[in-house]
């Protein structure tokens, strides 16, 4: 798997007032951490960061993160967001070795209609917003991608129902339901009387 190259900066000066101006000038403030390294402060464009994050892997894009001269292969661990705005306030980046198996998470996209759903009134819920899976940097899928075509009222798509790439395992409970099918009351009751009257 080729690297997405992220060039980040040190020195950086700490404290909230800082960070704010940091921010103010275009720039996110960061740490650089994991395998056994001293953490170390950086800085990212945010232009550059979010280029970066705009290929199909988006934040499990894994990176080629350049500091003073050194790459560190590295995937982003968390990305911090203004509460409002929602613009990306601090990031840590995780080094990575990549074939050394990591916790991710996985965002899930549902595709599709489920017309026998909407017939009746009922609405498709997506129970997560992503899952999590143990897998090295190199097969950490981009998302998950459920289709919702055939889903019919009853239905409950869980974690064992979804298909997982060659070396990548999930961390959930098989049984967690990742989408389900909401029903308003009327369109529920509906549903009762029509199985009732199919047992009849």
């Amino acid at each position: 798997m080729s690297q997405t190259k992220l060039v980040a900066t040190t020195g950086r000066p700490t404290g909230s007032a800082a960070a704010r101006r940091l921010r103010a000038e275009g720039h996110i403030p960061g740490v650089l951490y994991g395998r056994g390294m001293t953490p170390i402060s950086v800085t990212v464009e945010r232009r550059d960061l979010r280029l970066a994050l705009s290929g199909p892997s988006g934040a499990n894009t894994v990176l080629a993160l350049e500091v003073d001269g050194k790459n560190y292969p590295a995937v982003v661990k968390e990305l911090q967001r203004h509460p409002i705005k929602r613009t990306v306030s601090h990031i840590d980046f995780l080094q990575v070795n990549l074939n050394e198996e990591i916790t991710v998470s996985v965002p899930v996209r549902l595709e599709g209609e489920a017309k026998a759903v909407l017939g009746a009134g009922g609405l498709v819920d997506p129970a997560v917003d992503a899952i999590e899976v143990v897998c090295t940097p190199n097969n950490m899928p981009s998302d998950f991608v459920i289709d919702i075509t055939d889903l019919q009222v009853d239905s409950v798509i869980r974690l064992a129902d979804v298909p997982m790439p060659a070396g990548v395992t999930p961390t959930g409970d098989p049984e967690m339901p990742v989408v389900t099918v909401l029903l308003s009351r009327a369109a529920a009751a509906a549903a009762e009387s029509a199985g009732e009257g199919a047992a009849d």
